[in-house]
């Protein structure tokens, strides 16, 4: 029975760092907790309303999930609690259907994040963690961007004090034109010098004139919003800014997140299933992308599995106790490894601090402005809104150029969700357009080698008698045509032609429908009394062929690699060049 216990515990990913647990590693988790919470509250309240939620489901979007996290993920420093980009996606979901911040709404929000959470849960049950590997670097960057763009354009309302409309940048565009003469100017100043503060006072901060006189400023850097925040309170309190017109954040409840399920019908269910799906696929890629930065670093070990049980069971978690929709944060998790977390443990700690100022200085926050809130959501996000991607992206590869900005105008142009499925649905569409036009290269010998190049690029030699070919692609139904045309014309322009050797060595997979083309080309090849061969055929390849008609009725023979079947079908070009070759 003394065993049974550490047996459980094994059970669960934090035992591999809970056993190992010192005073140490405690004193940099705390200071790391210290500093991430003095990021969180003032980023949770931000992001929160963005997701047209009370500032308060921030804070409580910061509790279970953090320590469920810590619990169960794979990640030593990623810290889970509101993002940016999860609450637009939220927001985007349920405006279209209910009124912002009405009861139904905000039941709706937590009943997303409990979908989110089971299909991220059943997804790591089921190891489908490498459905990561579906969407490309490209449209996720662009998505990220055009998002950041949105988001930061969406906030303007709360600086001018007017009901403008950003689901998409036309629309924001209309909007801003239409209520321009409604700006309320007192609230716009007050948003542009909190955007000011947020960008210059860091960099006051962090000049060789201050640290010299105060020290090190990493801590006060970091808590620069919470700086702000303070002296936003500060300043409408004392200076009676409400009556100029400064909308501030009103009464938040204090207290422990309330616990309940979700109300939920199937019809509802339903409507929410495609924005609770893309939530669930956005938020671990997102996620797994920051863990994966990080413990590159550390080196340190994630099983994306295990992280999509972990993050289902965090927004689960997140549904329960009236939140909304989580993932792993870029910049708290940055700032939380920097600050020096050596474990989970400050995630654990985070939340704990952040309990008791929800339990005891919720009225602090009330008198807080919401153009303060909306200036520290623009700064922290609008360091994403970069172009440079785009045009090293076109530079490289026109395939994921366009990809790149189709998802972009997707996005700004229409929504979140359409733009990031026109993305996806753009990777494939250009994925298959690359394979059904495979290169194809006509090679020849080097001089004093065994390697075989393309004509049109080296000095090689060749044989009137041999053809030798090369696809750089696995051969499939899409792209069997364009080999066979190759081919055609290929062959058309050799009288004396014998032989057509296809090197195999770039080739994995041979589908059925590119089998029925080989077979065929042997026949018709047969005809022209030219026979058919094959090199460098790769095992699993071969095992395949050996299955079908195909070698039964070859023509040729399969040579194990180029340069045999060159010395076999053409040794005039060796008797022409009096060397042996051979390595």
């Amino acid at each position: 029975m003394s065993n049974s216990k550490p047996k459980l515990l094994q059970l669960l990913p934090a035992w591999s760092w809970l056993s190992h647990y010192s005073p140490v590693k405690f004193k940099s988790d705390v200071l790391a907790s210290l500093i991430v919470v003095a990021m969180l509250v003032p980023q949770g309240m931000a992001y929160a309303m963005l997701a047209g939620l009370p500032p308060i489901m921030g804070l409580y979007a910061s509790i279970l999930p953090m320590i469920l996290y810590a619990m169960l993920g794979s990640s030593s420093t990623l810290s889970i609690g509101p993002v940016a980009i999860i609450s637009m996606m939220t927001f985007a979901t349920l405006n279209p259907l209910f009124e912002v911040g009405s009861p139904v709404y905000i039941e709706a929000a937590t009943l997303l994040a409990l979908m989110v959470g089971i299909i991220s849960l059943l997804l790591g049950l089921m190891r489908f963690g490498f459905l990561i590997q579906l969407i490309s670097h490209p449209v996720i960057q662009s998505f990220i961007i055009a998002s950041a763009l949105l988001i930061a354009v969406g906030q303007f309302k709360f600086l001018v004090d007017v009901p403008l409309q950003a689901n998409n940048l036309q629309q924001f565009v209309f909007s801003l034109l239409e209520y321009l003469h409604l700006i309320h100017w007192p609230s716009l100043v007050f948003g542009l010098l909190s955007i000011g503060l947020l960008i210059y006072l860091p960099k006051i901060l962090k000049s060789q004139a201050v640290q010299s006189r105060i020290g090190s400023t990493d801590f006060l850097v970091r808590a620069v919003p919470l700086m702000l925040v303070a002296l936003g309170i500060l300043a409408v309190v004392y200076l009676n800014l409400q009556t100029q017109g400064i909308k501030t954040v009103g009464a938040i409840p204090s207290g422990f997140p309330p616990l309940s399920f979700p109300h939920w019908n199937w019809d509802l269910v339903l409507t929410l299933l495609p924005g609770a799906t893309m939530i669930a696929m956005i938020s671990f890629v997102e996620s797994l992308s920051i863990a994966q930065a990080t413990a590159l670093q550390q080196r340190s070990q994630l099983n994306s599995n295990q992280e999509l049980i972990a993050l289902g069971i965090a927004n689960i978690s997140a549904g329960v106790s009236s939140a909304f929709p989580v993932t792993g944060s870029l910049s708290r998790t940055v700032v939380n490894a920097d600050a020096g977390a050596r474990t989970p443990m400050a995630g654990v700690l985070s939340s704990l601090l952040i309990i008791l100022v929800s339990l005891f200085f919720t009225g602090f926050f009330e008198e807080l402005p919401l153009a303060i809130l909306a200036a520290t959501i623009i700064v922290s996000i609008w360091k994403l809104v970069d172009f440079q991607p785009f045009m090293n992206a076109w530079r490289y590869s026109k395939a994921d150029g366009i990809a790149m900005w189709v998802t972009f105008f997707g996005v700004v142009l229409i929504d979140i969700s359409t733009g990031l499925i026109i993305g996806i649905i753009s990777t494939f569409v250009l994925m298959l357009w690359r394979i059904s036009r495979p290169h194809i290269a006509v090679v020849g010998l080097i001089e004093g080698t065994q390697h075989f190049r393309n004509v049109q690029r080296h000095q090689v030699l060749t044989s009137d008698q041999v053809l030798s070919l090369r696809i750089d692609e696995n051969l499939s139904f899409l792209n069997a045509n364009a080999f066979k045309g190759f081919l055609i014309n290929a062959v058309s322009d050799k009288d004396q032609l014998k032989h057509v050797i296809l090197n195999c060595s770039s080739i994995s997979a041979i589908d059925l429908s590119a089998l029925e083309m080989l077979e065929d080309l042997n026949t018709e090849l047969s005809k022209l009394n030219i026979r058919l061969h094959f090199a460098e055929v790769k095992g699993p390849v071969m095992d395949r062929l050996q299955e079908s008609k195909l070698l039964k009725h070859l023509s040729g023979r399969i040579y194990l690699t180029h340069y045999q079947a060159i010395r076999d079908l053409s040794p005039d070009l060796f008797n022409d060049h009096s060397k042996d070759y051979s390595i």
